[in-house]
C-alpha cells in the first residue's frame, strides 16, 4: 500500500511538472537565435498542484495512521487474550491439584476399606470355623451358638456394607481419574492456546514495529517529496512569464511615495529650498532593503560647481505609514542612480512587497518598463551591449505601450517577466542593472549637512558621469 501511494505521488508530481512547464522546444533547438533575456514575477499565489499534492500526502498519512491505530487495537486485544489464557491455565492447574488431592484421599480411604474388608472376611471365616466347631461340640450351649450366629450375621452385614462402600469409592476414584484426565487435556489445550497467543502477540509486535518503520520512511519520503515539490513549484514560478498587466498591477499595490527637501540660504537671505516627489519600490539584494530612484527625481543635481546644501530631509510613505530617509547613496556604477536604505521593521510597517534583484537577467528576452512617476507602462526588449556590461540597451524598434503615453525616459523602473527588478533607466536608451548597494558617495540627511561638503561631492560625481561614453550620458 505504501508503494502504491508513493507511485501515485510521483505520477502526480510528473503531471504537475508537465502541466506547468512552458519551455518552447522549437526555441531550444534553434541555435541561430541569440540568447534572450527572460524574466518572471514572484507572486503570492501558490499553484494548485501544491494543494493537491498536500491533500494526497495528508490522505497517505491518514491511511497510515488508521492502519497503525488498527494494529495497536489488535495488539492490545491479543495481550488481553494472553492474560485471560494465563488465568485459565492457572485455574485449571489449581483444579487439577485439587483433583489430585481428592484422588489421594479416596485412594487412602479405599486402602483402609480394603483392609477393614479383609479383616471382616477373616473374622467371618474365623466365626464360621468357630461355628462349625461349636456345632460339632455339643457341649456349647444354644445361647452361645445364637450369639455366635448373630455376631457372624453382623459381621456379614458389615462386610456387605463395606463392599458397597468400597464399590462406591472405586466409582468415585474412576470419576476423579476421568476428571483428572479431562483437566490434563484442558491444561494441554490451554498451554497450546497460550503459546499460540504469545506467538501472535510477538508477531503483531513485529508487525507494529515494521509499520512504524514504514511510516517513518513514508513520512521522510513525503517530506522529501514536499521539499522537492516546493522547489519544483518555485522553479515553475520563476520560469513562467507574467503578463505586463499583472506586473503593473503589482507595482500599483506596492509602490512607495518618496518626498525630498533640500534647503540652503540664497542671496540676501532668500530661502532657496527645493522639494521633489516621486514614486519608487522597495528592493532587496538578499541582505539589505532599500528604495531607489533617479537623481533627477530628487532636489540634488550633478553639476560643476555643485550646490552646497545646508539641510537635507525626506520621507518614504505607504499604506498610512511614513519613515524618514536617513541617508542617500550614489551608485558606484552610475551616480545618477541613488538608493535609500530602510530597516526590515520599517518595511513591514509600510506593508509593501519587497522586490528581489534579478538573479538571471538574461532569462527572458522581454521586459516591462514602468514610468514610476508618469504612470505609464509597456512591454519592450533589451539588447546586450558587450562594451557596457553594467547596462541593458533598450531596443526602440520593439516597443509596445500598454497604458498611458509610453515614452521611456530617465528614472523609469524596469522589471523582468517574473517581476524581479532589473534596474533603472539611466537615460532614454540605457538601463543600469542594479546589482547591490555599492556606493560612490553617501549623504546623511539632517538639519545641518554643511560639514559633508555636498557641493564638492556633487561636482566630483558629475565628472564621473561626464567621463562616461556619450551614449550612456
Amino acid at each position: 500500500m505504501n508503494r502504491s501511494i508513493l507511485i501515485v505521488i510521483c505520477d502526480f508530481l510528473l503531471v504537475s511538472l508537465l502541466a506547468f512547464s512552458t519551455v518552447d522546444v522549437n526555441k531550444l533547438s534553434d541555435t541561430t537565435t541569440p540568447r534572450t533575456q527572460q524574466f518572471q514575477i514572484a507572486t503570492n499565489e501558490a499553484p494548485d498542484s501544491g494543494k493537491d499534492l498536500t491533500a494526497v500526502m495528508r490522505l497517505a498519512l491518514d491511511e497510515e495512521r488508521k492502519r497503525r491505530d488498527l494494529l495497536t487495537t489488535e495488539l492490545e486485544a491479543a495481550r488481553q487474550n494472553v492474560g485471560q489464557r494465563e488465568k485459565d491455565v492457572q485455574g485449571v492447574q489449581k483444579q487439577l491439584q485439587a483433583r489430585d488431592q481428592e484422588a489421594q484421599r479416596l485412594q487412602q480411604q479405599q486402602t483402609e476399606l480394603q483392609q477393614r474388608f479383609a479383616a471382616a472376611e477373616t473374622n467371618i471365616q474365623t466365626l464360621n470355623q468357630q461355628l462349625q466347631s461349636s456345632s460339632a461340640e455339643s457341649l456349647l450351649s444354644k445361647e452361645k451358638l445364637a450369639a455366635m450366629e448373630a455376631e457372624a450375621k453382623k459381621s456379614s452385614e458389615e462386610a456387605t456394607a463395606l463392599r458397597k462402600q468400597l464399590d462406591s469409592l472405586s466409582r468415585s476414584n474412576q470419576t476423579v481419574l476421568a476428571e483428572k484426565q479431562q483437566l490434563a487435556s484442558q491444561l494441554q489445550v490451554a498451554q497450546v492456546e497460550k503459546r499460540h497467543a504469545t506467538e501472535q502477540v510477538a508477531h503483531m509486535q513485529e508487525e507494529v514495529k515494521y509499520e512504524r518503520e514504514e511510516k517513518a520512511k513514508l513520512a521522510e519520503g513525503v517530506k522529501a517529496l514536499a521539499s522537492h515539490s516546493s522547489e519544483l513549484a518555485q522553479e515553475v514560478r520563476e520560469n513562467r512569464p507574467l503578463a505586463p498587466n499583472t506586473i503593473f498591477n503589482a507595482f500599483l499595490s506596492n509602490r512607495v511615495e518618496a518626498s525630498f527637501t533640500a534647503s540652503r540660504s540664497g542671496l540676501l537671505g532668500v530661502d532657496a529650498s527645493k522639494h521633489k516627489e516621486t514614486t519608487t519600490v522597495l528592493v532587496t539584494d538578499g541582505t539589505n532593503i532599500f528604495a531607489l530612484s533617479h537623481i533627477q527625481d530628487t532636489p540634488l543635481t550633478l553639476w560643476n560647481p555643485g550646490t552646497s546644501w545646508e539641510a537635507l530631509s525626506g520621507n518614504l510613505t505607504a499604506n498610512g505609514a511614513s519613515f524618514p530617509v536617513r541617508s542617500l547613496s550614489f551608485s558606484q556604477d552610475d551616480p545618477r542612480i541613488v538608493t535609500m536604505p530602510i530597516l526590515p521593521a520599517e518595511a513591514r510597517q509600510l506593508g509593501c512587497s519587497i522586490y528581489r534583484l534579478a538573479s538571471d537577467p538574461f532569462k527572458f528576452q522581454d521586459a516591462v518598463l514602468v514610468g514610476a512617476k508618469e504612470g505609464y507602462y509597456g512591454e519592450c526588449k533589451f539588447e546586450i551591449d558587450p562594451s557596457t556590461p553594467e547596462y541593458f540597451k533598450l531596443d526602440h524598434n520593439v516597443l509596445k505601450g500598454l497604458f498611458g503615453k509610453f515614452n521611456p525616459s530617465r528614472g523609469d523602473l524596469v522589471f523582468s517577466k517574473n517581476n524581479e527588478l532589473l534596474g533603472v533607466m539611466a537615460n532614454g536608451t540605457y538601463c543600469l542593472r542594479i546589482q547591490g548597494l555599492d556606493s560612490a558617495a553617501t549623504f546623511r540627511f539632517g538639519p545641518n549637512v554643511r560639514d559633508q561638503n555636498t557641493g564638492d561631492t556633487l561636482a566630483r560625481l558629475y565628472m564621473r558621469v561626464y567621463n562616461l561614453p556619450t551614449r550612456l550620458q
